[in-house]
């Protein structure tokens, strides 16, 4: 254990002494993300590239613990890639399409490193086209849910730390470093980015903690006791999850395209409803702790049927969720 919170620890102290640097050299050379009265509401230009110091803090600590064996290397390769891609278009924006372009090729060299799912009970080529498409989603998803100070790093936290119990429990030493090692950056990074926050994680920053997380959710170990835990992963990531199938649905019953930019998502409608930022955040952090436990309800069930139960729950309580969210007025 002592050799996890090291990592956890240099990690977080990396973030904590990167930070204020990065956050400086992006108002120096106005790499802000500006008010604009539509979708961008806070006071004053806050800097982007937060994503960056988060990535070096992992980068360097994960260098200290592995040798860079294929998948560790394929692993950071797509890291790198993505947090280039999102670098890019926080300074300029880039077509959706051109992004989606480099997110594939980021997980086409995931896939050639040898990190893909892989469930007995599928054929390899169904493996394959189900890791692109799980990766594809978790990658965006991370960006979409990023709305709120604090909302997509905290909810990082909480997945990276459920995956580090998870990876413990299976006897799996690389994901637990690699798990542990982002939840310091992340928590370090989250003293800059809470509400008020003086620095945004970027498209860079969200992309990459969706990449990274989804890589790590994927190759985890969890149909042990019951074949329907291979399910857990979607309930751990279940937050960024459900606002992406709940803008997608939003924004398509209002003929909006799904890639454009709206206040659909669910952070923004409970702050329309009652609640101010940092309660939205909380609750959300509260949520996503609930998945992460269920996520690990369902690996530990002995059979189909408790994590069945587990599953169809939670499944209920979305759905209700998502139905009075839709019912709150973002027009007024």
């Amino acid at each position: 254990m002592a050799a996890y919170f090291f990592a956890f620890l240099f990690s977080l102290c990396m973030a904590l002494y990167l930070t204020p640097f990065v956050r400086a050299a992006a108002l120096k050379y106005d790499i802000v993300d500006k008010p604009d009265g539509k979708l961008k509401f806070h006071k004053k230009p806050v800097a982007y590239l937060g994503g960056l110091s988060v990535y070096v803090a992992f980068l360097f600590t994960v260098a200290l613990y592995f040798d860079f064996q294929k998948d560790v290397l394929g692993m950071l390769l797509a890291g790198t890639i993505i947090i280039m891609i999102g670098i890019i278009d926080d300074l300029k924006t880039i077509d959706p399409k051109l992004k989606l372009i480099g997110q594939a090729i980021a997980v086409f060299v995931l896939i050639r490193s040898g990190i893909y799912i892989q469930l007995f009970f599928l054929p390899y080529w169904a493996c394959i086209i189900l890791t692109f498409f799980w990766l594809i989603g978790t990658t965006n998803a991370f960006n979409i849910i990023d709305v709120m100070d604090g909302l997509s790093t905290g909810i990082g936290i909480i997945c990276c730390l459920t995956l580090f119990v998870i990876s413990l429990l299976n006897g799996r030493p690389m994901i637990a470093v690699l798990s542990i090692s982002l939840a310091g950056a992340l928590i370090g990074f989250l003293r800059f980015n809470f509400n008020p926050a003086t620095i945004y994680l970027g498209d860079s920053g969200s992309m990459f903690l969706g990449l990274i997380i989804g890589s790590l959710a994927m190759t985890g170990s969890y149909t042990e006791n019951n074949l329907l835990a291979c399910l857990a992963p979607v309930v751990i990531l279940g937050v960024p999850i459900f606002d992406t199938l709940f803008v997608m649905y939003i924004r398509r019953k209002n003929g909006i395209p799904v890639m454009y930019g709206s206040t659909d998502h669910y952070a923004l409608r409970l702050r329309k409803w009652k609640l101010t930022t940092k309660q939205t955040v909380v609750i959300s952090y509260v949520i996503g702790t609930v998945l992460g436990l269920s996520g690990i309800g369902m690996m530990l069930s002995p059979t189909n049927g408790v994590c069945l139960t587990i599953l169809l729950t939670l499944i209920g309580i979305a759905l209700v969720a998502g139905f009075l969210l839709s019912k709150v007025d973002m027009t007024r």
